[in-house]
């Protein structure tokens, strides 16, 4: 050992690693087989307000008896090496090591470093509690956004309407919705807002809200909704895609904008298909003067119009294919079920295709299937 290291910090050469452990702010002591304490460094001392050498480890904890894994009677190998023990009111993390013994070999003693983590516990404590609150103020805020959602069966003389909304987290970044707007004339829209959690929810919130329900003209609805999403200052990050479309029941067309959905509604007619597609920049603060482009589309009796967001398209098998479109349409075109239980087995099959559950989904799943009479 070099002597200027001793000089620099030890009294002398034989109290170098006692004056080292005196200096620590954890506490450390040394127990033997038979649970005595053989050694205390300073910090514990002043700590415990006592000199502990001699006295039996448990009673320094305010045991009578020994603890039921009591670590001093325990071999080398099977000493845990990490546990916690509270000490006159002080939470204390502790980590034990095996002292053997120069002669034999074998492990005669424990050495146990307390680290006082009570400050820790506490504010672990309190971000639980306050993680508890969120958990609730989630649990509240999924409540109020599913039961601004439609009834899971809209049905009228001439249309029968069903969904599935599937958040990948508490409340989710998509929605739906579907309302009467004269006896005549059918809304319905379909939106993936950017992100997920609450921010996500509170932007579909402002789209139910504000979206204009008895205008006739979607591009029209939409010019409206990208100015008066612009009025609220939204960050320039936030946005809402939209497909929205408006169901004339007199002379069954279908009159559509939309304004940046990336995934088109589909219109099965008997054993064919249309993706109903449109531009539009989504409600969003990137420009004046939006543009947004109104199409329609002559329907028939029995004519089916499916729609997604992109969480069904990209949900992956495990070798990262994509369940995609093409899956999609196969499935719509292959069957005539109810709508209620097409699209119950089209999301069942996009799980099955992905080997995982709806728990395991890293995007919102929504999908809804209407239908003409």
């Amino acid at each position: 050992m070099s002597n200027k290291i001793v000089k620099e910090f030890a009294s002398t050469e034989s109290n170098f690693i006692e004056d080292i452990i005196d200096g620590m702010q954890d506490w450390v002591r040394v127990i033997d087989r038979d649970g005595n304490i053989l050694f205390v460094n300073k910090p514990m001392c002043e700590g415990l307000g006592y000199n502990a050498v001699g006295r039996k480890c448990y009673e320094v904890l305010g045991r009578s008896s020994p603890c039921a894994n009591c670590i001093s009677s325990l071999k080398g190998e099977n000493i845990p090496n990490c546990k916690e023990e509270t000490i006159n009111g002080r939470v204390f993390s502790v980590t034990s090591s095996p002292l053997k013994s120069f002669q034999s070999n074998n492990v005669e003693a424990v050495i146990e470093v307390l680290h006082d983590i009570t400050e820790l516990k506490m504010l672990s404590q309190e971000l639980e509690k306050q993680n508890e609150q969120l958990r609730e103020d989630l649990s509240i805020a999924r409540k109020l956004q599913c039961s601004l959602l439609p009834k899971q069966q809209f049905i009228g003389d001439k249309i029968s309407f069903s969904y599935i909304y599937k958040p990948c987290e508490m409340i989710g970044g998509d929605f739906l919705d579907i309302f009467e707007i004269d006896e005549d004339h059918i809304g319905i829209y379909i939106a993936d807002v950017s992100g997920h959690g609450i921010a996500a929810s509170m932007l579909t919130m402002f789209l139910r809200a504000a979206i204009d329900k008895s205008s006739l003209s979607p591009s029209k609805v939409l010019t409206q909704l990208y100015h008066e999403f612009n009025k609220n200052g939204f960050e320039n990050e936030l946005y809402i895609s939209v497909f929205f479309g408006i169901i004339n029941t007199s002379d069954y067309s279908f009159a559509y904008s939309n304004a940046g959905l990336n995934v088109s509604p589909v219109l099965f007619s008997g054993n064919e298909f249309k993706l109903l597609r449109a531009t539009g920049i989504p409600i969003s603060n990137w420009v004046d003067k939006p543009e947004y482009t109104e199409v329609t589309q002559k329907l028939s009796s029995k004519d089916r119009l499916l729609f997604l967001t992109d969480g069904i398209i990209e949900i992956k098998n495990k070798s990262s294919e994509q369940f995609g479109e093409d899956r999609i349409i196969e499935h719509l075109l292959k069957n005539d079920l109810k709508p209620s239980s097409s699209i119950t087995k089209l999301v069942d099959k996009a799980l099955a295709f992905s080997g995982s559950s709806i728990h395991d989904i890293m995007d919102d799943i929504t999908v809804a299937l209407l239908e003409m009479k």
